[in-house]
């Protein structure tokens, strides 16, 4: 009964918060340190990194699948990632992750980009996803993506906030933060299950599938509500939200 209360609280969290502006990894690891979870393991964290990948996959099938139209988007997708692959590998290697790891940096950080967010999202609106997507416009997003190595900053939001500050509407700007995410998340499974392989850990169980599974409904519920709340209102809501977890994060850490 724990185990199954954890796995539907970290699902909860992981396919909610990895794509609104809110930070996955800041409430993964603020949760799970608060409440004392014991059973997040590397498996679990793959499960839910395939649910959330799958949910995307899922809602952007028809894209996905006009590849032959679509190819030119999806070199753009594949550009924009490049920088924070380039960079996470970096950081891996020389051990630095594990320093970025704390509540006071996660609690600055998701104050400081939800601010951010906040002066982004003032930025009149000129341009579309359809005609104004360019090369340079992916890998200047994608640079921004690197910040979201850092817990707190949060890889949704900080894409958005580019996209925002490049003049592209909220939902536009959503969608672009979505699509780029598919070689993200990708590359976190892979590496995740290469590192299972070095190990030879091979247990994969019942849980790790219904891990998969509530993270995919989650996941699937949030980009799709996500999108619908985007054509009505401001991100405000996300920013005072970001303003008080950043502070109850430092509260606790001082």
């Amino acid at each position: 009964m724990q185990l199954m209360h954890e796995i539907l609280i970290l699902s909860i969290i992981q396919g909610v918060t990895e794509f609104l502006p809110v930070s996955s990894s800041a409430h993964l690891i603020f949760f799970s340190k608060y409440f004392n979870f014991t059973n997040s393991n590397i498996t679990l964290d793959i499960s839910f990194h395939i649910g959330s990948l799958l949910a995307i996959i899922f809602y952007f099938k028809k894209d996905l699948l006009d590849f032959v139209n679509n190819k030119i988007l999806f070199f753009k997708i594949l550009i924009s990632s490049i920088p924070v692959m380039v960079f996470g590998v970096l950081l891996i290697k020389f051990h630095l992750m594990d320093y970025l790891r704390n509540y006071k940096i996660i609690g600055w950080t998701t104050i400081i980009f939800g601010v951010l967010l906040y002066f982004s999202d003032l930025i009149k609106v000129k341009k579309t996803i359809n005609k104004d997507f360019k090369l340079s416009t992916a890998f200047y997003i994608g640079i921004f993506q690197i910040l979201s190595l850092i817990p707190g900053v949060s890889r949704s939001g900080i894409t958005i906030t580019g996209a925002r500050f490049l003049n592209f509407d909220r939902v536009d700007s959503a969608k672009i933060s979505f699509l780029i995410s598919i070689p993200t998340l990708a590359a976190a499974t892979i590496y995740n299950l290469q590192s299972l392989i070095i190990e030879k850990n091979f247990d994969v169980s019942l849980i790790n599938f219904i891990g998969i599974s509530l993270s995919f409904i989650f996941s699937y519920i949030t980009i799709k509500f996500f999108l619908r709340f985007l054509k009505k209102f401001s991100l405000l809501s996300f920013v005072i939200y970001r303003v008080i977890f950043g502070s109850l994060i430092l509260f606790y850490a001082y």
